[in-house]
């Protein structure tokens, strides 16, 4: 989440698209890494240039309660688990940006929008 935060910054993005949210399904505790722990155990919270770094560096992540149900079905997102909701209000917050669709599924009817770009 820490590169996607970066990206999201760098690019000027101000709306994301969330796809196969139905297959976090049975996944408990979902782990989104929040942070890097450095060699030297400095905690960082941005997005370093160095991939080199990058690998020695340890993730420190934030978890979240999954959920069980088959959410393929989901049409609205009021028909969503309340755990896949606050998934996605979490990278809402973290990111600082709108998620304005999201993907159930294979089938465009399958694509739930959450809130309109204009």
């Amino acid at each position: 989440m820490v590169s996607l935060r970066h990206a999201t910054m760098i690019n000027g993005i101000n709306n994301l698209v969330i796809t196969k949210l139905d297959v976090l399904s049975g996944i408990s505790p979902l782990k989104i890494a929040t942070a890097y722990k450095t060699e030297d155990g400095k905690i960082i919270d941005y997005f370093t240039s160095s991939t080199t770094k990058l690998y020695d560096y340890e993730p420190i992540y934030k978890e979240l309660d999954g959920w069980q149900e088959d959410i393929s079905h989901a049409r609205s997102y009021e028909e969503l688990p309340e755990n896949a909701k606050k998934y996605i209000e979490f990278i809402e917050e973290y990111l600082g940006i709108n998620v304005y669709l999201v993907s159930v599924g294979p089938e465009r009817s399958q694509n739930i929008i959450r809130k309109e770009l204009f």
